[in-house]
């Protein structure tokens, strides 16, 4: 009868540690960003933010007792990617996205993720379009929308800049058309003279037509919406070409590889960019465990990356449960503190409010806080 008793509680006993190991998950995220293609340097800083995020919450022991591992997964920033690049995931049963990074490559990502009841935080779409309209339950974002940083970019022009004669051009892209014309529109409401807003075709080596175009208008200051090569290719044949306009672009458009592509041209360009929170007194810890890998926090999206991963960590914690689904809710209705301050959500998915600020860049890949 004991043996009976002694053997009928070792198998109770076997049954619950079975169900408490059962219980630890190694959570996978996905991070979706371009990794081959033009713009390889934001999949970079995506996943430094979120590999660095991971490293730090397995190494105190992961969230409820779950670690994490992050998969790699490339749409080179091309929209016709973005659907391939979602299924990609959803067929390796991954739950949890940062990413996309590219807002074109998210249009036709999102609604599968949102489909599938996958949590997707994009660290870098800032396109309205993403969102708008679509009423997506696992679709957020851990930053600002254009909408939010062209009203900064046009009150900074119209009141510092005073230009006269303005030009507005774009690569006709998601992302860079929509930040140019939030922009466009938000200078003409300050009375800014846009006498030309125009399309650029992305990926051409020579853009001298538009830059005569502009020279014979007396253009003297340009607002590019759309990604670095072209930038940086525009500022240096504006240069060479006699144009000395003031050049002005937003947060999708720097980083050290416009510097190389534009060389000492870059010098001087305005851009509006979130603060750099590596330099936050509260992230000190943070920044040192970047630096310790080698890796650089102060770029513009590493951080928002690694505010992705804590939302994802802070919803499973709170709902002790990996379930997408449940970690979507919980983020909707919850404020989460991150290295780029507490998120909160809107319905859409937007954050409630993101701080945009306008920046001098130079040509050693540094920038200025402008007053």
């Amino acid at each position: 009868m004991i043996k009976v008793k002694l053997s009928s509680l070792a198998t109770a006993l076997g049954l619950v540690l079975s169900v408490s190991v059962a219980q630890a998950e190694v959570v996978k995220i996905a991070v979706v960003s371009p990794f081959t293609g033009p713009v390889t340097q934001y999949g970079h800083m995506t996943r430094d933010g979120v590999m660095t995020a991971i490293e730090k919450i397995n190494a105190e022991g992961g969230i409820n007792g779950n670690t994490f591992e992050m998969v790699v997964v490339d749409d080179a920033c091309e929209p016709k990617q973005g659907p391939t690049a979602a299924n990609t995931v959803v067929n390796q049963q991954i739950g949890f996205v940062i990413g996309p990074f590219c807002s074109g490559a998210i249009m036709g990502a999102a609604p599968i993720f949102n489909e599938q009841g996958v949590v997707m935080i994009t660290p870098g779409g800032t396109s309205p379009t993403v969102t708008a309209g679509k009423n997506y339950e696992t679709v957020f974002r851990s930053i600002g929308r254009d909408d939010q940083q062209a009203p900064v970019a046009a009150k900074y022009v119209m009141e510092k800049v005073k230009p006269t004669k303005i030009a507005v051009l774009h690569d006709k892209q998601t992302y860079g058309q929509g930040v140019a014309t939030y922009t466009r529109d938000n200078l003409k409401q300050l009375g800014g003279n846009v006498v030309i807003f125009e399309g650029i075709n992305a990926g051409e080596s020579d853009y001298s037509s538009v830059i005569t175009k502009m020279k014979s208008a007396g253009i003297d200051f340009v607002f590019y919406g759309g990604l670095y090569p072209e930038l940086g290719l525009l500022l240096r044949q504006a240069r060479e070409q006699g144009l000395k306009a003031q050049f002005m672009s937003a947060e999708g458009a720097v980083g050290t590889d416009l510097n190389a592509v534009a060389g000492d041209a870059v010098e001087g360009l305005l851009v509006t960019l979130s603060p750099d929170f590596s330099l936050k007194p509260e992230n000190a810890a943070i920044t040192k465990l970047f630096q310790e890998k080698g890796r650089d926090p102060s770029g513009t999206f590493q951080m928002t990356a690694y505010a992705g991963v804590q939302s994802i960590a802070a919803g499973i914690k709170a709902t002790n449960s990996t379930d997408p689904i449940e970690v979507a809710k919980w983020l909707h209705g919850n404020k989460v503190d991150s290295v780029v301050g507490q998120l909160s959500w809107e319905p859409s998915g937007d954050l409630t409010s993101f701080d945009f600020q306008v920046f001098t860049w130079h040509k050693d890949g540094t920038r200025t806080l402008m007053k």
